[in-house]
């Protein structure tokens, strides 16, 4: 019952990385549009409400380098959308394919080419492993296992494809936004050096406020990067654990130990 509900199981992780990213910006957007709005408004902060200002506005106050964070949201946006749907375990370890394959070959319903076939018109990482077992029909058991290790570490190559990416991600923004800070403490004590700017505090807090926005924002992308790619890494894992426990038993089916004693 829980195999019929893998189909949404992508909608449901990207519709979670768009939300977290969402929440995250609009947190921080709330958060220092005050913080930069209350600079900017310091006279009269006993006469007027502080005001807020939107997202836009909070975006382009952080300079340039916000927008490559900025791009590096969409990335990160497309690749765990992208892995959600690849590593679906029904698209990885399709269940009704698995079981009629073992079912079959117990049975002694295949042969070496027939399985093969199968495993080729199948097509999936699983398939892919148990077709590498297949090839070594009737030898002993260690080459089996070696050619179900040998395909296993291309299976799992493929499965960790662009997970590099979303490490990158995570481990990018942060930098990001610690520049954009430095270049906006620099701009800002630059405006204080060459500005009547003395007794107006204001001058230096509104500057500090753009230039902490870049951090803000990239740790916001980044969190939500690095939750995902562990998630991802972690599932990886336990579909190749699954994969190589399938393998085993191909091996106690076709190895020549095996069928010498049937």
């Amino acid at each position: 019952m829980a195999r019929t509900t893998t189909s949404s199981r992508p909608w449901t992780v990207w519709l979670l990385a768009a939300g977290l990213l969402l929440a995250s910006w609009s947190v921080a957007a709330v958060a220092l549009g005050q913080t930069e709005t209350a600079a900017k408004t310091l006279a009269v902060a006993e006469e007027e409400p502080i005001p807020t200002k939107d997202l836009w506005s909070i975006i382009r106050s952080g300079g340039p380098l916000m927008i490559p964070i900025a791009l590096c949201s969409f990335i990160l946006l497309a690749f765990v959308f992208e892995r959600a749907i690849s590593l679906r375990r029904g698209r990885v370890i399709p269940g009704p394919f698995v079981k009629r394959f073992l079912k079959q070959l117990r049975e002694g319903e295949l042969d070496r080419e027939k399985a093969i076939a199968l495993c080729e018109d199948n097509g999936s990482p699983v398939a892919e492993v148990l077709a590498g077992a297949v090839r070594k029909w009737g030898r002993p058991a260690v080459e089996v296992e070696q050619a179900i290790i040998d395909s296993g570490e291309r299976a799992t190559n493929t499965l960790r494809r662009y997970l590099r990416v979303i490490n990158g991600v995570a481990t990018v923004t942060p930098l990001l936004g610690l520049l954009g800070t430095v270049v906006g403490m620099i701009r800002a004590f630059n405006n204080i050096a060459t500005a009547d700017a003395m007794g107006r505090p204001e001058r230096l807090a509104e500057g500090i406020s753009e230039a902490l926005l870049t951090t803000a924002f990239g740790l916001t992308v980044a969190i939500p990067a690095l939750i995902f790619y562990l998630f991802f890494v972690s599932r990886v894992d336990r579909l190749i654990i699954d994969i190589d426990a399938m393998g085993q038993e191909v091996v106690n089916i076709i190895s020549a130990e095996e069928l010498q004693n049937k």
